[in-house]
């Protein structure tokens, strides 16, 4: 979420945007750096100003004691705890103008208005496949699959999230970093790496090193860990996990957006990318579909959200 203030000449004098969870709103950090200018000004605001105290204080108050006349947002705040900013900027006597471009932000802050209604991260699922489904080689051994412009992309998704989502299979088969290495790290730093199970990883794993933080959740069941992620402050989370990962998430109804790129390589033999159990009756919306490189990527929407 971000927030601009306008002075009355139509200068903009302050900006910000909320980093992550525990860092201050973006309106705060606008206001810090328009100082004694924010009064009389506007503040421009993608998402109506909270009026709970959570980690940070209410947005709604800091607006009103430096002095803002007018706030203008786009999308109201969806959440019971948080809503409401609006009713109280007028009991301060500033005017508030709502809804503007509602439709634009709430594309812009999707993943996060989700989360915060469901209580639950915001989950997207990857998975990288072969043309005949295949998720490795024979016994499981890791085999190239996407190419550069795949991988990037990969990355890029890493780099929207607060956490990287696999198994203890993964690690000991795979012994990914799990880390935003081919594109711009988020200015909060690396994802979480978070490896579930109850299995102890091999010393040497690379999700042990001090790249990126680091969670294991040692349970099985995928509504506790996305409530042990939410806790920690993720609102969007990856899942790069492996076959029976993935089929644990969907089999909950858990996965609300599903990335499937389809390398333009023949394995032949290997775990497929679901392995068998209960047919699952997840309609899929897919919202995106182009080529990168030689292989395919399919966007889609499991929820019922719209993109």
């Amino acid at each position: 979420m971000g927030c601009l203030i306008v002075d009355e000449q139509g200068h903009v004098v302050g900006e910000g945007w909320h980093a992550g969870a525990g860092t201050p709103h973006a309106e705060v950090v606008a206001l810090r750096q328009a100082g004694d200018r924010a009064l009389g000004a506007t503040a421009v605001v993608t998402l109506e100003p909270c009026r709970h105290h959570g980690r940070t204080g209410p947005c709604s108050r800091a607006l009103i004691d430096a002095g803002i006349a007018r706030v203008v947002f786009a999308q109201a705040d969806p959440t019971e705890r948080a809503g409401g900013g609006a009713q109280d900027l007028r009991a301060g006597q500033i005017e508030v103008l709502g809804g503007v471009r509602e439709a634009q932000a709430c594309v812009i802050n999707r993943e996060w208005s989700i989360a915060a209604t469901r209580g639950r991260p915001f989950v997207t699922a990857k998975c990288a496949v072969s043309l005949d489904g295949r998720v490795a080689g024979p016994g499981g051994r890791p085999v190239a699959l996407t190419g550069s412009e795949a991988s990037r992309y990969s990355h890029e998704l890493r780099a929207r999230v607060q956490a990287i989502v696999v198994g203890t299979q993964t690690v000991i088969n795979d012994n990914p970093q799990l880390t935003v290495r081919h594109a711009d790290v988020p200015v909060t730093g690396q994802p979480r790496r978070v490896v579930v199970g109850k299995r102890e990883l091999p010393a040497d794993a690379r999700t042990l090193d001090a790249s990126a933080p680091f969670t294991q959740i040692r349970d099985h069941d995928p509504s506790a860990v996305l409530a042990e992620l939410y806790a920690l402050g993720s609102r969007h989370v990856l899942l790069e996990g492996g076959p029976t990962l993935l089929r644990a998430f969907l089999e909950t109804g858990l996965v609300d957006e599903l990335v499937w790129l389809v390398a333009g390589v023949w394995i032949g033999a290997g775990p497929r990318a679901l392995p068998e159990g209960p047919r699952l009756n997840l309609p899929a919306t897919v919202v995106e579909a182009k080529a990168l490189g030689q292989d395919v990527l399919m966007r889609m929407i499991l929820s019922g959200e719209a993109a």
